[in-house]
């Protein structure tokens, strides 16, 4: 029954992922943590830190580590086809029809609808994850004391850094590892 649930679930995602593996994480939240309590909100934030620095799309790293978690083996594969499977279908059916109609405006402008869209989901993602790093589990402000000063020092340089000398995200990230690392162990 728990390969089911964790197919089904991962489906939904890879179902409604539209724009890519950051514009899933809200499904992912709602899913792993919200419906099923997989995980934890903290544990959540940490999973899918981990699945943006491992190698493929966040989501199906997503499936594989619930999956392996909640049902070994089995639930990381279960878990892992339910979130590919939907895209091998529409994907498949979308490049037939998109090179068949290709040329047709209202192809292009649905195109250009859904952009908007994708750029709301990564926000949304992106202020979930920074309200949950810098005001706690609670995601609002009681004082200024419920603020950790660490996680907003450290993400008000990496966006200066990026913004200023646009370096590679990669090292950023890996600098911003590195030095919050630091600062906790000598916490």
């Amino acid at each position: 029954m728990i390969l089911i649930k964790l197919f089904w679930s991962f489906f939904q995602i890879g179902l409604f992922s539209i724009g890519g593996g950051l514009a899933s994480i809200p499904l992912l939240q709602n899913q792993v943590v919200n419906i099923h309590s997989w995980l934890t909100l903290s544990e959540f934030t940490d999973l899918i830190t981990i699945a943006e620095m491992t190698p493929g799309p966040v989501s199906i790293n997503s499936a594989t580590f619930v999956g392996l978690k909640i049902a070994g083996i089995p639930g990381a594969v279960f878990a892992t086809v339910g979130c590919i499977l939907p895209s091998c279908v529409i994907v498949s059916i979308l490049a037939w029809a998109y090179y068949k109609y290709r040329e047709l405006t209202v192809v292009q402008g649905i195109l250009s609808g859904l952009r908007p869209t994708i750029v709301a989901l990564i926000a949304s993602a992106g202020l979930s994850v920074f309200s949950l790093a810098v005001l706690g589990e609670g995601g609002f402000i009681k004082n200024i004391q419920a603020i950790s000063i660490i996680p907003a020092l450290l993400f008000s340089a990496a966006l200066f850094v990026l913004r200023k000398w646009k370096p590679n995200p990669v090292y950023v990230i890996l600098g911003s590892g590195i030095v919050g690392g630091v600062v906790y162990m000598l916490i």
